[in-house]
């Protein structure tokens, strides 16, 4: 067996079997979308740098979520879009691994910095008058660095269990990319002990940090309820449905794709679903936060005042 997993130098990434035609159709739809999540995020990131009136522990974790989707997509979409154009759908062995270490990494920092901002939000609404002594930037950067450690380990911890298996072949991934749960299908030695780490990686990842915002929002719709004046309510309402919209698309698809136990008739619906989320949900933060929220919507009014005079 030894022998045999020395043998295997790349996988196969099946993907769809489709036309060239279809294929190079599919390179120009997503080669738009991954442009336009990196033209919408990097938007995004460029209003919150420049506008002082943007820097706040809300932006900053906003800012931290910019970046994540645009290395989450970056780190899967250029490989998928080389396949594309080239008609071929092989990728090497590390290169593999290394694509699978950044997605669920990434994946894994994106919800504990939206759990970081679901904080924000109850400190926000639930203590005012504390908000700018709890939500220092000190306290802001080592939520955002404990996200990014956390986030990193776990993945890590996830790939190493794979690198210990014996992989002697079939080479063909039933994915679009190298998504573990797809590869763990080809190893070759018992895979229960990532099946348990992969479980376990979304009960803290995922159960653990919705739970957690479930409860911070209960408190923070009792607080706005309590608001007597009827703006204030308004105001406090449109700073968290933002937030809402983007942890309801986010965790609902991840959970779907990572707790529901997989079987053969559900393979292909979620290739699609992993697609639809790879492609889509980096562009639902900057669309959402920038049509939902007047402050980003009144900084972007303000740099196009002065594109305007100058």
């Amino acid at each position: 067996m030894e022998g045999n997993q020395t043998q295997i130098t790349e996988f196969i990434l099946v993907g769809f079997q489709l036309s060239k035609n279809v294929e190079l159709l599919l390179f120009g739809i997503f080669s738009l979308l991954y442009t336009f999540n990196l033209l919408a995020n990097g938007m995004i990131l460029g209003l919150i740098w420049f506008d002082p009136r943007l820097h706040s522990p809300m932006y900053f974790f906003l800012s931290h979520l910019g970046l994540i989707d645009i290395f989450y997509a970056s780190s899967n979409l250029p490989n998928l879009l080389a396949n594309l154009a080239k008609h071929k759908k092989s990728i090497s062995f590390v290169p593999c691994n290394l694509q699978m270490l950044l997605i669920l990494s990434f994946g894994s920092v994106e919800c504990l910095i939206l759990l970081a901002m679901s904080y924000d939000r109850y400190v926000a609404i639930c203590h005012p008058l504390q908000y700018m002594v709890i939500m220092n930037w000190r306290m802001c950067s080592i939520l955002a660095i404990a996200c990014w450690v956390c986030g990193f380990a776990l993945a890590l911890v996830q790939v190493i269990l794979l690198l210990r298996l014996p992989f002697c072949g079939p080479q063909k991934v039933n994915h679009f990319f190298c998504e573990i749960r797809s590869v763990l299908k080809l190893a070759c030695g018992d895979i229960w002990i990532n099946e348990i780490f992969l479980f376990a990686d979304g009960i803290l990842i995922l159960v653990g940090p919705l739970s957690l915002m479930l409860v911070s929002y209960m408190h923070i719709l009792w607080a706005i309820l309590k608001i007597q004046s009827k703006e204030g309510r308004k105001k406090a309402f449109s700073t968290c449905s933002s937030h809402l919209c983007v942890v309801g698309f986010y965790f609902g698809l991840a959970m779907i794709v990572y707790m529901v136990p997989d079987n053969s008739q559900r393979e292909e619906h979620l290739k699609i679903l992993f697609l639809f989320y790879t492609l889509f949900n980096p562009l639902l933060n900057p669309l959402v936060y920038s049509v939902r929220n007047a402050q980003v919507k009144a900084a972007f009014h303000r740099v196009l005042r002065k594109k305007g005079t100058t």
